[in-house]
């Protein structure tokens, strides 16, 4: 091997921690990954616990640095942090002790608060001020929820020993050995607290959830010299230059660099981003304007955003609560011995609407089963409501931005399913492109990295090569076949929507 600088990412998402190296040109040299588990105490409710994502994380990167020689070891030059959003962490500054769970993004025990925020007509302002809505996904509600039911947090508070932080931050504070407490623009832009437009903190909106502001982290441009990964852990010493929620990241990583190209992240949820450009693009549909990205003065690129809870969570679900598959690719397998789903449709509402409904009460529906209904057909319509959710999230996207998007990129973990992605393309009518290295959000934070350590000069050079061995699938359904199959899916979905009403 050359002596080629290498990049190294970490990839913290919801049910695995990822490290990846890879070179200057994005081709994946080696990665590990190790699981992380999920708590649900109650319906709705979601957490993990702060010391296991480290822990998890740390595992990958252990597994990683086992996979490298020593020269491939020593040509990692700067290292690049792409995390699960929303996730809120508190925790103390003397010691690094947690406080309380860690509330994920796919909880949604604050919706009351949410609600009485709104009833004190407080939506208006916020929506403005950071581009999101007022709903139990982003940041600021978990905070308020911790410091009102968490005693070790509102001790914490009083003793003014607190931190606050989102993934991207707690892993940080551990790599550096809490020398760096520090939030990325585009992480930040998902708690409810970052001005986007100015891109700083809103001090009244910390007041709101009691939060002092001296418990933020340093608000950093995505580009930035954040400390180096400290003695003791693995690849002690490699400087930390980069760090992106993971829905920013894949789309940089997917090289979406111009306004109005889009990529879809096929996760635990799913996540729709439009690159908007060099301006805040807003939606009354309930889409949402968020921060991609900065150089390291700050500079910003926009997107626009939808998201859904849930996605690989369905895929999950048929393999561990019912038993249908052993393995998640078994799904596909199951999906393609039918020809349909034999009339059924499968919600994936199971933790509630993220866009266009934000309603953490809604819930999942399996409508349509008959005597003749196989586990097959169940399969098909799990992989078929997850093409159907994100195709709602493509219309509303192209009547925000007054123009059909053209081509949709796609990755993450389900992204390898072929009936998956010929649905989708289906149900959008767009052709889909699927990169031949799924790990889009890893590559994404990885190049960002390499450009602050002036290892790489210009990602728009890696634009031509995005079609290289690069997987289409092209809609072969007519319109009107589609207008009567999305008909159809908007009628299921509706009555996922009013199922606690009745």
């Amino acid at each position: 091997m050359s002596d080629q600088p290498l990049l190294l990412a970490l990839d913290q998402g919801t049910s695995s921690s990822r490290a990846a190296v890879f070179n200057t040109e994005g081709k994946l040299i080696a990665s590990e990954s190790a699981s992380l588990a999920i708590s649900y105490p109650a319906d709705g409710w979601v957490e993990q616990d702060p010391k296991s994502i480290w822990v998890s994380q740390k595992k990958a990167m252990e597994g990683l640095e086992k996979k490298l020689s020593p020269k491939q070891k020593s040509c990692v030059v700067s290292c690049g942090i792409t995390n699960q959003r929303e996730t809120t962490v508190l925790w103390r500054r003397s010691n690094g002790e947690p406080c309380g769970p860690a509330l994920v993004w796919q909880d949604g025990r604050t919706k009351n608060l949410c609600e009485s925020w709104k009833n004190e007509g407080l939506e208006k302002e916020w929506r403005h001020r950071t581009g999101l809505l007022l709903d139990p996904y982003f940041s600021a509600s978990k905070v308020a929820w911790l410091l009102n039911n968490d005693s070790s947090a509102s001790r914490a508070r009083n003793d003014g020993d607190l931190c606050f932080g989102t993934i991207e931050t707690w892993l940080l504070w551990n790599l550096t050995g809490g020398q760096r407490h520090c939030s990325d623009m585009s992480n930040a832009s998902r708690t409810l607290l970052m001005d986007l437009e100015r891109r700083e903190w809103v001090e009244q909106f910390t007041d709101i959830i009691n939060l002092p502001f001296s418990s933020l982290p340093e608000l950093v441009p995505c580009r930035s010299e954040l400390g180096t990964i400290n003695k003791g852990i693995p690849f002690a010493g490699v400087p930390i230059q980069a760090m992106l929620g993971d829905q920013q990241a894949a789309t940089l990583g997917q090289l979406n660099l111009t306004q109005g190209e889009v990529k879809c992240t096929y996760g635990t949820g799913a996540f729709l981003v439009v690159n908007t450009g060099n301006k805040i693009h807003r939606s009354n549909c309930g889409l949402l304007s968020t921060l991609g990205w900065t150089d390291e003065k700050g500079t910003p690129t926009y997107c626009l955003e939808g998201s859904l809870l849930n996605a690989g969570t369905v895929v999950q679900w048929l393999r561990d609560g019912l038993n249908i598959i052993e393995r998640s690719e078994q799904i596909n397998e199951l999906a393609e011995k039918v020809e349909d789903s034999g009339g059924i449709m499968l919600v994936p509402a199971f933790t509630g609407w993220g866009t266009p409904h934000w309603d953490t009460l809604a819930r999942g529906l399996l409508i349509g089963l008959n005597r003749d209904t196989r586990k097959e057909h169940i399969a098909r319509a799990a992989l078929e409501g997850i093409a159907l959710s994100v195709a709602t999230l493509v219309e509303l996207a192209q009547e925000a931005m007054g123009k059909d998007l053209g081509e949709l990129a796609v990755d993450g973990g389900a992204a390898a399913s072929n009936p998956l992605l010929q649905a989708q393309a289906n149900s959008t009518g767009l052709v889909v492109r699927r990169p031949t290295n799924l790990e889009s959000t890893a590559k994404g934070v990885a190049l960002l990295a390499g450009l602050q350590a002036g290892v790489i000069n210009d990602l728009n050079s890696l634009v031509k090569d995005r079609h290289n061995n690069a997987q289409l699938f092209f809609p072969d359904m007519d319109n009107e076949a589609r207008q009567q199959w999305r008909a159809k899916w908007d009628e299921a979905v509706k009555r996922s929507l009013q199922w606690h009403d009745s």
